[in-house]
Protein backbone atom coordinates (compact mmCIF):
# COMPACT_ATOMS: atom_id res chain seq x y z
CA UNK A 1 0.00 0.00 0.00
CA UNK A 2 1.08 3.68 -1.06
CA UNK A 3 1.75 5.84 1.74
CA UNK A 4 -1.65 7.94 2.43
CA UNK A 5 -1.05 10.27 5.19
CA UNK A 6 -3.83 12.74 3.82
CA UNK A 7 -7.74 12.10 4.64
CA UNK A 8 -8.63 8.68 3.34
CA UNK A 9 -12.00 7.93 2.58
CA UNK A 10 -13.40 4.22 2.36
CA UNK A 11 -16.09 3.77 0.59
CA UNK A 12 -18.46 0.20 1.57
CA UNK A 13 -19.16 0.23 -2.57
CA UNK A 14 -21.22 -2.21 -2.61
CA UNK A 15 -23.82 -0.68 0.69
CA UNK A 16 -24.08 2.42 -0.85
CA UNK A 17 -24.94 1.06 -4.57
CA UNK A 18 -28.10 -0.87 -3.11
CA UNK A 19 -28.77 2.13 -1.25
CA UNK A 20 -28.52 4.01 -4.52
CA UNK A 21 -30.90 1.05 -5.93
CA UNK A 22 -33.41 0.96 -3.24
CA UNK A 23 -33.23 5.11 -3.28
CA UNK A 24 -33.50 6.31 -6.75
CA UNK A 25 -36.31 5.76 -8.79
CA UNK A 26 -36.13 3.07 -11.35
CA UNK A 27 -37.61 5.85 -14.03
CA UNK A 28 -34.11 7.09 -14.17
CA UNK A 29 -32.92 4.43 -16.89
CA UNK A 30 -30.05 5.21 -20.63
CA UNK A 31 -31.00 5.39 -23.73
CA UNK A 32 -32.26 1.98 -24.47
CA UNK A 33 -34.23 1.54 -21.44
CA UNK A 34 -31.98 -0.34 -19.02
CA UNK A 35 -32.75 0.96 -15.18
CA UNK A 36 -29.10 2.78 -14.62
CA UNK A 37 -30.87 4.08 -11.00
CA UNK A 38 -27.73 2.60 -9.02
CA UNK A 39 -25.29 4.34 -11.02
CA UNK A 40 -26.22 7.70 -11.37
CA UNK A 41 -27.44 7.20 -7.64
CA UNK A 42 -23.82 6.19 -6.22
CA UNK A 43 -22.38 9.06 -9.00
CA UNK A 44 -24.54 11.62 -6.64
CA UNK A 45 -23.65 9.59 -3.62
CA UNK A 46 -20.02 10.24 -4.07
CA UNK A 47 -20.14 13.42 -5.46
CA UNK A 48 -21.72 14.92 -2.61
CA UNK A 49 -19.09 12.71 -0.31
CA UNK A 50 -16.21 14.85 -1.91
CA UNK A 51 -17.61 17.63 -1.77
CA UNK A 52 -18.71 17.84 1.88
CA UNK A 53 -15.80 15.68 2.64
CA UNK A 54 -12.83 16.83 1.07
CA UNK A 55 -10.61 13.86 1.42
CA UNK A 56 -7.12 13.71 -0.44
CA UNK A 57 -8.04 9.84 -1.09
CA UNK A 58 -10.35 7.77 -2.25
CA UNK A 59 -10.98 3.80 -2.42
CA UNK A 60 -14.06 2.35 -3.82
CA UNK A 61 -13.82 -1.18 -1.83
CA UNK A 62 -15.70 -4.17 -3.08
CA UNK A 63 -16.57 -7.59 -2.36
CA UNK A 64 -14.51 -10.05 -4.23
CA UNK A 65 -15.84 -12.47 -2.29
CA UNK A 66 -18.97 -11.71 0.08
CA UNK A 67 -19.02 -15.01 1.47
CA UNK A 68 -15.67 -15.68 2.02
CA UNK A 69 -14.84 -19.91 2.44
CA UNK A 70 -13.36 -19.28 5.68
CA UNK A 71 -15.87 -17.61 7.67
CA UNK A 72 -18.59 -20.06 6.47
CA UNK A 73 -15.65 -22.95 7.89
CA UNK A 74 -15.97 -21.78 11.24
CA UNK A 75 -19.68 -20.31 11.37
CA UNK A 76 -21.84 -22.47 8.52
CA UNK A 77 -25.01 -20.15 8.34
CA UNK A 78 -22.54 -17.23 7.92
CA UNK A 79 -25.25 -15.27 5.37
CA UNK A 80 -26.61 -18.59 4.18
CA UNK A 81 -29.93 -16.85 3.43
CA UNK A 82 -28.63 -14.75 1.01
CA UNK A 83 -27.17 -17.62 -1.05
CA UNK A 84 -28.66 -17.35 -4.92
CA UNK A 85 -26.91 -19.81 -5.94
CA UNK A 86 -23.91 -22.22 -4.49
CA UNK A 87 -20.52 -22.46 -6.60
CA UNK A 88 -18.55 -25.53 -4.98
CA UNK A 89 -15.32 -23.74 -7.22
CA UNK A 90 -15.55 -19.90 -6.38
CA UNK A 91 -17.67 -17.70 -4.11
CA UNK A 92 -21.41 -18.36 -3.90
CA UNK A 93 -23.49 -15.96 -5.87
CA UNK A 94 -25.71 -13.68 -3.75
CA UNK A 95 -29.09 -12.38 -4.33
CA UNK A 96 -29.14 -9.38 -5.96
CA UNK A 97 -32.73 -7.74 -7.58
CA UNK A 98 -32.31 -8.50 -11.12
CA UNK A 99 -32.35 -4.75 -12.45
CA UNK A 100 -29.23 -4.23 -9.92
CA UNK A 101 -27.24 -6.83 -10.96
CA UNK A 102 -26.22 -5.79 -14.67
CA UNK A 103 -25.82 -2.50 -13.38
CA UNK A 104 -22.82 -3.09 -11.08
CA UNK A 105 -20.56 -4.01 -13.79
CA UNK A 106 -21.19 -0.67 -15.60
CA UNK A 107 -20.68 1.07 -11.92
CA UNK A 108 -16.94 -0.68 -12.19
CA UNK A 109 -16.29 0.61 -15.56
CA UNK A 110 -17.73 4.23 -15.01
CA UNK A 111 -15.23 4.45 -11.35
CA UNK A 112 -12.05 3.30 -12.99
CA UNK A 113 -12.45 5.53 -16.27
CA UNK A 114 -12.71 8.21 -14.10
CA UNK A 115 -9.75 6.82 -12.29
CA UNK A 116 -11.03 6.25 -8.57
CA UNK A 117 -9.39 3.48 -6.94
CA UNK A 118 -11.62 0.36 -6.91
CA UNK A 119 -9.98 -2.18 -4.46
CA UNK A 120 -11.39 -6.04 -3.94
CA UNK A 121 -9.33 -8.91 -3.33
CA UNK A 122 -10.02 -12.59 -3.97
CA UNK A 123 -11.31 -14.65 -0.52
CA UNK A 124 -11.93 -11.15 1.33
CA UNK A 125 -14.78 -8.91 1.91
CA UNK A 126 -15.13 -5.27 1.20
CA UNK A 127 -15.02 -5.20 5.37
CA UNK A 128 -11.62 -6.65 5.21
CA UNK A 129 -10.35 -4.10 2.59
CA UNK A 130 -11.25 -1.52 4.92
CA UNK A 131 -10.42 -2.61 7.75
CA UNK A 132 -6.81 -3.30 6.30
CA UNK A 133 -6.32 0.49 4.68
CA UNK A 134 -7.42 1.66 7.96
CA UNK A 135 -5.06 0.15 9.84
CA UNK A 136 -2.16 1.25 7.54
CA UNK A 137 -3.30 4.48 7.43
CA UNK A 138 -0.86 7.31 8.54
CA UNK A 139 -3.69 9.95 8.69
CA UNK A 140 -7.67 10.09 9.58
CA UNK A 141 -9.95 7.91 7.88
CA UNK A 142 -13.97 8.72 6.61
CA UNK A 143 -14.74 4.93 6.25
CA UNK A 144 -18.68 5.70 4.60
CA UNK A 145 -21.19 2.35 4.62
CA UNK A 146 -24.44 1.57 5.63
CA UNK A 147 -23.20 -1.44 7.49
CA UNK A 148 -22.99 -0.94 11.38
CA UNK A 149 -20.07 -3.87 11.37
CA UNK A 150 -17.89 -1.36 10.47
CA UNK A 151 -18.45 0.42 13.95
CA UNK A 152 -15.32 -1.81 15.45
CA UNK A 153 -13.16 0.28 13.46
CA UNK A 154 -14.00 3.86 15.38
CA UNK A 155 -10.98 5.14 16.74
CA UNK A 156 -10.97 8.47 18.42
CA UNK A 157 -7.31 8.86 18.89
CA UNK A 158 -6.52 7.72 15.18
CA UNK A 159 -9.01 9.87 13.27
CA UNK A 160 -10.87 7.30 12.41
CA UNK A 161 -14.62 7.60 12.14
CA UNK A 162 -17.83 5.91 10.08
CA UNK A 163 -20.36 7.87 7.93
CA UNK A 164 -23.35 6.26 8.44
CA UNK A 165 -25.90 7.44 5.86
CA UNK A 166 -29.39 7.73 7.54
CA UNK A 167 -31.03 9.73 4.16
CA UNK A 168 -28.97 9.48 1.04
CA UNK A 169 -25.98 10.29 2.12
CA UNK A 170 -27.29 14.11 2.60
CA UNK A 171 -28.05 13.77 6.23
CA UNK A 172 -25.00 11.34 7.68
CA UNK A 173 -24.35 9.87 10.86
CA UNK A 174 -20.80 10.76 12.24
CA UNK A 175 -19.91 7.72 14.38
CA UNK A 176 -17.29 8.16 16.72
CA UNK A 177 -16.26 6.84 19.85
CA UNK A 178 -19.06 9.20 22.09
CA UNK A 179 -21.67 7.99 19.50
CA UNK A 180 -20.89 4.35 20.28
CA UNK A 181 -20.80 5.00 24.39
CA UNK A 182 -23.83 6.83 24.09
CA UNK A 183 -25.72 4.62 22.08
CA UNK A 184 -24.24 1.13 22.84
CA UNK A 185 -22.12 1.82 26.11
CA UNK A 186 -18.73 0.55 23.75
CA UNK A 187 -15.83 2.36 22.06
CA UNK A 188 -14.77 1.22 18.31
CA UNK A 189 -12.92 -1.97 19.88
CA UNK A 190 -15.67 -3.27 22.01
CA UNK A 191 -18.50 -3.62 19.37
CA UNK A 192 -17.16 -6.13 17.86
CA UNK A 193 -17.87 -8.45 21.03
CA UNK A 194 -20.80 -6.89 21.55
CA UNK A 195 -21.82 -7.58 18.35
CA UNK A 196 -20.76 -11.24 17.84
CA UNK A 197 -22.58 -11.76 22.18
CA UNK A 198 -25.95 -10.06 21.02
CA UNK A 199 -25.36 -12.25 16.90
CA UNK A 200 -27.02 -10.56 13.91
CA UNK A 201 -29.54 -12.52 12.18
CA UNK A 202 -28.89 -10.33 8.84
CA UNK A 203 -25.70 -11.93 8.63
CA UNK A 204 -26.46 -15.22 10.10
CA UNK A 205 -24.73 -14.64 13.11
CA UNK A 206 -26.62 -16.77 16.12
CA UNK A 207 -25.40 -15.03 18.97
CA UNK A 208 -25.72 -16.39 22.88
CA UNK A 209 -29.31 -17.20 23.18
CA UNK A 210 -31.08 -14.96 25.71
CA UNK A 211 -28.19 -12.15 25.45
CA UNK A 212 -29.41 -9.44 23.99
CA UNK A 213 -28.13 -5.78 22.61
CA UNK A 214 -28.51 -4.23 26.49
CA UNK A 215 -27.34 -7.43 28.47
CA UNK A 216 -23.70 -7.84 26.05
CA UNK A 217 -23.72 -4.24 26.77
CA UNK A 218 -24.15 -4.55 30.43
CA UNK A 219 -21.62 -7.70 30.71
CA UNK A 220 -18.88 -5.58 28.64
CA UNK A 221 -19.22 -2.89 31.12
CA UNK A 222 -18.59 -5.38 33.49
CA UNK A 223 -16.27 -8.02 32.77
CA UNK A 224 -14.21 -5.31 30.27
CA UNK A 225 -14.21 -7.73 26.67
CA UNK A 226 -15.44 -10.94 25.74
CA UNK A 227 -12.22 -12.94 27.23
CA UNK A 228 -13.14 -11.03 30.67
CA UNK A 229 -17.01 -12.40 30.06
CA UNK A 230 -15.55 -15.90 29.70
CA UNK A 231 -13.10 -15.89 32.53
CA UNK A 232 -16.28 -14.96 34.79
CA UNK A 233 -18.26 -17.41 33.52
CA UNK A 234 -15.52 -19.57 34.95
CA UNK A 235 -15.48 -17.45 37.95
CA UNK A 236 -17.65 -18.83 40.58
CA UNK A 237 -17.73 -15.57 42.73
CA UNK A 238 -17.72 -13.35 39.40
CA UNK A 239 -21.25 -11.49 39.59
CA UNK A 240 -23.14 -13.80 36.68
CA UNK A 241 -26.72 -14.85 36.77
CA UNK A 242 -26.96 -18.56 36.91
CA UNK A 243 -28.59 -18.41 33.57
CA UNK A 244 -26.50 -16.24 31.67
CA UNK A 245 -23.03 -18.79 33.03
CA UNK A 246 -25.03 -21.41 31.39
CA UNK A 247 -25.75 -19.43 28.47
CA UNK A 248 -22.32 -18.67 28.18
CA UNK A 249 -21.08 -22.19 28.99
CA UNK A 250 -23.15 -23.60 26.09
CA UNK A 251 -22.09 -21.32 23.51
CA UNK A 252 -18.65 -22.20 24.12
CA UNK A 253 -17.96 -22.98 20.69
CA UNK A 254 -19.67 -20.68 18.76
CA UNK A 255 -17.85 -17.93 21.38
CA UNK A 256 -14.35 -19.56 20.53
CA UNK A 257 -14.74 -18.79 16.47
CA UNK A 258 -17.29 -16.10 16.16
CA UNK A 259 -14.34 -13.46 16.83
CA UNK A 260 -12.57 -14.17 13.58
CA UNK A 261 -15.86 -13.82 11.81
CA UNK A 262 -17.18 -10.84 13.11
CA UNK A 263 -13.63 -8.78 13.09
CA UNK A 264 -12.46 -7.43 10.01
CA UNK A 265 -9.42 -8.63 8.84
CA UNK A 266 -6.47 -6.16 8.94
CA UNK A 267 -4.00 -8.12 7.00
CA UNK A 268 -5.06 -8.41 3.46
CA UNK A 269 -2.65 -8.31 0.63
CA UNK A 270 -3.51 -5.01 -1.18
CA UNK A 271 -2.60 -4.31 -4.72
CA UNK A 272 -0.16 -1.41 -4.77
CA UNK A 273 -3.37 1.36 -6.40
CA UNK A 274 -2.78 5.27 -6.99
CA UNK A 275 -5.53 6.37 -3.71
CA UNK A 276 -5.31 10.11 -4.44
CA UNK A 277 -8.48 11.45 -5.60
CA UNK A 278 -8.66 12.23 -9.44
CA UNK A 279 -8.72 15.43 -10.08
CA UNK A 280 -9.50 14.72 -14.04
CA UNK A 281 -10.37 11.41 -15.63
CA UNK A 282 -8.04 8.40 -16.39
CA UNK A 283 -9.97 7.86 -19.81
CA UNK A 284 -12.01 10.14 -20.61
CA UNK A 285 -12.65 8.28 -24.18
CA UNK A 286 -13.96 5.57 -22.03
CA UNK A 287 -15.70 7.87 -19.95
CA UNK A 288 -17.57 9.44 -22.47
CA UNK A 289 -18.34 6.07 -24.50
CA UNK A 290 -20.18 5.08 -21.10
CA UNK A 291 -21.77 8.42 -20.74
CA UNK A 292 -23.06 8.22 -24.10
CA UNK A 293 -24.48 4.39 -23.26
CA UNK A 294 -25.82 4.48 -20.26
CA UNK A 295 -27.23 8.69 -20.16
CA UNK A 296 -24.95 9.42 -17.10
CA UNK A 297 -25.88 13.15 -17.71
CA UNK A 298 -25.63 15.52 -14.93
CA UNK A 299 -24.66 12.84 -12.48
CA UNK A 300 -21.22 12.28 -14.09
CA UNK A 301 -21.01 16.09 -15.19
CA UNK A 302 -21.85 16.93 -11.26
CA UNK A 303 -18.94 14.85 -10.32
CA UNK A 304 -16.63 15.51 -12.59
CA UNK A 305 -16.98 19.62 -12.32
CA UNK A 306 -16.40 18.76 -8.18
CA UNK A 307 -13.14 16.42 -8.84
CA UNK A 308 -11.84 19.28 -10.98
CA UNK A 309 -12.37 21.95 -7.86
Amino acid sequence: MRCVTGRLMLLDTASLYFRAYFGVPDSVRAPDGTPVNAVRGLLDFIDRLVKDHRPGHLVACMDADWRPAWRVELIPSYKAHRVAVERPAGPDEEEVPDTLSPQVPVIEEVLDALGIARVGVPEYEADDVIGTYTARAGGPVDIVTGDRDLYQLVDDARGVRVLYPVKGVGTLQLTDEAFLREKYGVDGAGYADLALLRGDPSDGLPGVPGIGEKTAAKLLAQFGDLAGVLAAADDPAAKLTPTQRRRLHEARPYLAVAPKVVRVADDVPLPDVDTALPRTPRDPASLGELTARWGLGGSLERLLATLAS
